[in-house]
């Protein structure tokens, strides 16, 4: 083929993918939709032009049209891993974690139940062996979300709802494909007697070492492309390279390079916002949209242009089996959407879907470049005999056409009638009177413009009288409509601070003064409380902003591993997150006071603006004291990130600035580089955050507890070796009723509920508990729970009595515990030998009545 025809077929398909986009909002149809009909239109038109005999001028055209070099291999090894990738990319990982139960039990089991569906509806009457209907099933599997994504991102549905038909999908298509390779092997005359046995027991090996070689290049590629953050089309040029050469390295090892590529992009969407610099992200982020965009539009033109081709033998019997096809899909997919989905969600691993959703999904269930892609494989294929390549290829050409032309046209009515495209009255009344809040700040803008420019009153004052119009206009509409409850105006507005405190989270992300992990969490944090605040309203507010920061599962086993098996960073790495999250909320939080005055009070009133800065000072409040509280239990760190925080923010003004000056005209642009190049340097010194030291914190709190404060080096050197230190977390059970107190507890910050002998105490920093029970020698049944954040130091029987025999600090410090519950005991009591000391302070105990006296035995003798 000439270079010449080549080039202009090229730039003639990317012509005609450019303008499919404004064609497809302007008749509001799917894109793909639009694509499909403007590569079939392609076709069509290049056979024309090939077999008529009006005229030759345009035969080297449709020749090259109809036999362009590139065949079903091309778009699997190339656009498919690229079309995945992207998906993988974008996707929100750390969101779609939150609810990967559902994600997984609908992408695979909506695979086998369609594949299941569609196979054994076609054996009967395709007259097929069943792996080939099998075949056709894995091919149909595969959905296009596109169409359904943009119902949920148009309407106030859930945005949960959404991530999880995005997250289905991307899984959907790996694990589709994934069968359809196991299954092509079934159909070619090149394999000798396949079994479905052996076959599915390599199917494992397809998908898990696929994954583990996806997970492998993904961190591979974010330690490449971290390593360069200067060079950030270097960075993008190497991130091209992922998907294409992991594709291939996983088909290499009998692996599915699909699944191997999902993992990689899942693995960098991962790492990337942390290890890569705003910059970096935000153009890999544009730049992926734009090569999946065209890699999805190419498959689909290309391949549609293959359509009338496919379709040449198309005969009655055909339009049978793919209703078949059609039905069965239907159906499969409707018993995921209304028999497993309301599973989940009386199990609550899954989000409530309504009908009206449940409906369009299903109608909305398109299929696109994936599906086209996959039947051209089998068609292309030499190994697969000639009358299945035709019914496979024609089937699932078919069954692609029906949802393009028939659900892809008529997605947007059935969305109407289902009323999804409607806004609720609350949301009419509201909007309502943010038009009518805005157009009145509109007006005084202008009037105040108008005066400056010196504008003709004339003019002015004719346009005013206009504008005036519509604000009134505007005015009548809102008292017209349902007027909103203050319940209403209170959750509407605390969506709105919500989202702007969200906003305020990326600013200070794009600014650089908040960390990329950081920023990640906090905006994960601020979807959780607009999603919170949605469906609850103020109590969900005020739940989902605590879980932000509040210990959790995840917590409570790292506290286990330190307390007990000494293992103790994954404890200090919550620690400092939990840090992190407060200390910039400290700084995030009072900035959201001027947007309660500025844009809340004049939309809902001044009760609701007044009731929400009593919540977001309740909310900054209640964040400043859990600071607090992790102040005392590891003094100093707080205040690193603290320092952090202020030279973060100190180098940003400063670049401002800069930036400032080079606008002026007051420095040049070499300076502002030697400029910028020194808060470069000295913002990566920044960018790592201060490490907690839990063995350093332990020296502390020992040190800063006066019952040790007169200890020798020898004594000192002993009790860094015997004490431990226990961390709590509130509600945590310390000691339980059943266990017995062997140790000597001390509380070096936060506060303990004590319950023993039926009497409760609460004790705080500086005092001590279980010493009865080791002075005694006697058990005690005990039970100690842990009210706020707590940290403790403890000291096995034989230390504890070993420091009581030396008159001092530690001596005096028991003593002084035992007087405050009422226990006198004098100190000369310790000097006594070991046997007489312990039964002087049992007898004490007794009569004080904070030991119970042992029970005597009675002996029965029976007799003749």
């Amino acid at each position: 083929m000439e270079l010449a025809i080549l080039v202009a077929i090229a730039a003639g398909i990317f012509a005609v993918i450019g303008l499919s986009e404004p064609l497809a909002a302007r008749l509001r149809l799917p894109f793909s939709v639009i694509l499909a009909a403007m590569g079939i239109g392609i076709g069509i038109t290049a056979t024309f032009f090939w077999q008529t005999s009006l005229t030759n001028a345009l035969n080297p055209l449709a020749h090259g049209i109809l036999n362009l070099p590139i065949r079903a291999s091309f778009f699997l090894n190339v656009f498919l891993p690229l079309l995945v990738f992207q998906v993988a990319l974008n996707i929100d990982i750390r969101r779609m974690l939150d609810d990967w139960v559902p994600i997984i039990v609908l992408a695979v089991l909506a695979v086998f139940v369609a594949m299941l569906a569609v196979g054994f509806a076609l054996y009967p009457v395709a007259g097929l062996p069943l792996a080939a209907c099998l075949l056709v099933g894995a091919i149909v599997s595969t959905t296009d979300p596109s169409a359904v994504v943009s119902i949920f991102k148009a309407t106030p549905s859930p945005q949960r709802l959404a991530r999880i038909v995005e997250g289905e999908s991307l899984l959907n298509d790996a694990a589709a494909i994934a069968l359809f390779s196991l299954f092509l092997g079934f159909v070619t005359v090149n394999v000798a007697n396949p079994k479905i046995g052996p076959a599915l027991v390599t199917f494992p090996w397809i998908a898990g070492v696929g994954g583990l070689i996806g997970i492998a290049a993904g961190r591979f590629a974010v330690e490449v492309i971290a390593r360069m953050p200067d060079f950030p089309r270097g960075q993008i040029s190497a991130s091209v390279a992922v998907p294409l050469l992991t594709y291939l390295l996983a088909e290499q090892f009998s692996a599915s390079g699909v699944i191997a590529v999902v993992a990689a992009g899942l693995t960098i969407n991962l790492h990337m916002t942390a290890r890569f610099t705003p910059a970096a992200n935000l153009q890999m982020r544009d730049t992926w949209d734009l090569i999946a965009h065209w890699a999805g539009s190419l498959i689909f033109i290309l391949a549609a242009i293959l359509i009338p081709k496919l379709l040449s033998e198309f005969v009655l019997y055909d339009l049978f089996l793919i209703a078949i096809v059609v039905v069965a899909a239907l159906v499969a997919r409707a018993l995921i959407l209304f028999g497993v989905l309301p599973v989940l969600a009386v199990l609550r691993l899954s989000p409530k879907m309504e009908r009206p959703y449940s409906v369009a999904i299903l109608w909305g269930g398109l299929r696109g470049a994936v599906t086209l892609a996959l039947a051209l494989a089998v068609t292309e294929n030499r190994y697969v005999p000639q009358d299945i390549k035709h019914q496979v290829g024609l089937i699932a050409t078919g069954f692609t056409l029906f949802t393009l032309i028939v659900q892809g046209t008529t997605l947007r009515w059935i969305i109407h009638k289902l009323k999804l495209d409607r806004l609720s009255p609350l949301d009419v009344a509201l909007s309502n009177q943010v038009i009518a809040v805005a157009l009145q700040s509109v007006r005084e803008r202008v009037s105040e413009t108008a005066r400056d420019l010196g504008l003709t009153r004339e003019i002015v004052r004719d346009e005013a009288k206009r504008f005036a119009e519509r604000v009134d206009a505007a005015v009548e509409e809102t008292d017209a409509t349902e007027q909103l409850q203050d319940r209403d105006r209170i959750t509407l507005g605390l969506v709105a601070l919500a989202a702007h405190e969200r906003d305020s989270i990326l600013d200070g992300y794009r600014d650089q003064i908040i960390s990329a992990d950081l920023a990640e969490r906090l905006v994960i944090g601020a979807d959780m409380i607009i999603e919170a605040t949605r469906t609850s309203g103020r109590a969900g507010y005020r739940a989902a902003s605590r879980r932000v920061y509040a210990t959790n599962l995840r917590f409570r086993v790292a506290t286990l591993l330190h307390n007990y098996l000494g293992i103790a960073r994954p404890l200090a790495s919550l620690l400092e997150d939990r840090f992190d999250v407060l200390v910039s909320y400290s700084m995030v939080l009072p900035r959201l006071e001027l947007f309660i005055d500025e844009r809340i009070r004049r939309i809902h009133g001044r009760r609701v603006a007044e009731l929400l800065h009593e919540l977001l000072n309740r909310r900054l409040e209640e964040a400043r004291r859990e600071l607090e509280t992790l102040r005392l239990q590891f003094p100093g760190y707080a205040e690193e990130l603290e320092r952090r925080l202020i030279r973060r923010t100190t180098l940003q003004l400063e670049e401002g600035e800069y930036e400032a000056l080079v606008e002026d005209g007051l420095i040049g642009p070499e300076l502002r580089a030697t400029l910028g190049a020194d808060i470069d340097k000295r913002r990566a010194q920044l960018k790592g955050r201060p490490v907690l030291d839990l063995k350093q914190q332990k020296r502390v709190a020992v040190e800063g507890f006066a019952a040790f404060s007169d200890f020798n080096e020898r004594e000192r050197k002993l009790l860094r070796k015997k004490i431990r230190i226990v961390y709590a977390a509130p509600g945590q059970h310390i000691l339980r009723k059943e266990s017995s107190a062997r140790e000597v507890w001390f509380i070096a910050a936060g506060t303990v509920n004590v319950v023993t002998d039926g009497v409760k105490l609460r004790l705080t920093e500086g005092e001590l508990f279980g010493q009865f029970a080791v002075l005694a020698k006697r058990r005690r049944p005990i039970q100690v729970t842990a009210v706020t954040d707590c940290t403790l130091l403890t000291l096995d029987e034989h230390t504890v009595r070993t420091f009581m025999a030396r008159e001092g600090a530690f001596r005096r410090a028991v003593i002084q515990s035992a007087a405050e519950r009422g226990v006198i005991i004098p100190p000369e009591t310790f000097d006594r030998p070991a046997d007489e000391q312990t039964a002087e302070i049992r007898a004490i105990l007794v009569k004080s009545g904070s030991l119970k006296p042992r029970p005597r035995r009675r002996f029965y003798q029976s007799g003749f």
